[in-house]
């Protein structure tokens, strides 16, 4: 049987489509406000009624292309993309498109515990397509294109760091549901904390 193989270009174009039609369409959940409500109400609690979808808004946009970036730097080391990874991308796709469902889910019900689990959940799959998705380059790719053993193992910490934290969120949202919606800040501390140390073992390794 003939393995059929699909022009990089391509996926990588029609994959950066998807991302940047995805972060656009997050916008559109943030309700503008009608003549009647701005007449009605103060500007000031206008913007206040709308805190959660700006939440929403940015937490979404933000973990969106933390994605995006650890799209781009697996598919860099891609020489040939296979069936089973076209296909590995395509259901990543899928997730990222569910985005703009669940953010909004999130946001309409900002204060209940099972919009932002479904939330939570959308975003731990797109972390483990995302994982399965470097999992398989490294194999295929292995000291082929420059993806090292250390560039696996920092690129693998930083997918397994996105993905634990939500499973964490959507767990507390049960019982400490109000630290539930601040421990993504965690992300980011762990991401630098991450880059940092993965940075000084490739400076360590080069020089040696």
């Amino acid at each position: 049987m003939i393995n059929e193989t699909y022009e990089k270009a391509r996926v990588v174009n029609f994959s950066d489509a998807v991302f940047s039609i995805v972060m656009t369409l997050l916008i559109l959940e943030v309700a503008v406000p009608t003549p009647t409500t701005l007449n009605t109400l103060d500007f000031n609690d206008v913007l206040t009624n709308r805190i959660p979808d700006f939440i929403g808004l940015i937490v979404s946009f933000l973990v969106s292309a933390l994605y995006w970036i650890g799209h781009i730097r697996i598919m860099r080391f891609v020489s040939v993309v296979t069936g089973k990874l076209l296909w590995l991308n395509i259901f990543f796709l899928l997730a990222i498109v569910v985005l703009p469902f669940s953010t909004a889910m999130y946001v309409n019900g900002f204060n209940y515990a099972g919009p932002f689990i479904f939330y939570c959940i959308n975003l731990s799959v797109i972390g483990l397509f995302n994982l399965l998705m470097l999992r398989y380059v490294y194999r295929f790719e292995k000291q082929k294109t420059g993806f090292t053993r250390l560039k696996y193992r920092w690129y693998r910490a930083r997918g397994i760091n996105v993905m634990v934290i939500w499973i964490i969120a959507s767990v507390l949202a049960l019982v400490l549901p109000s630290f539930s919606r601040i421990i993504f800040l965690m992300l980011f501390v762990f991401q630098f904390l991450i880059d940092r140390r993965f940075k000084k073992m490739l400076r360590l390794q080069e020089q040696s």
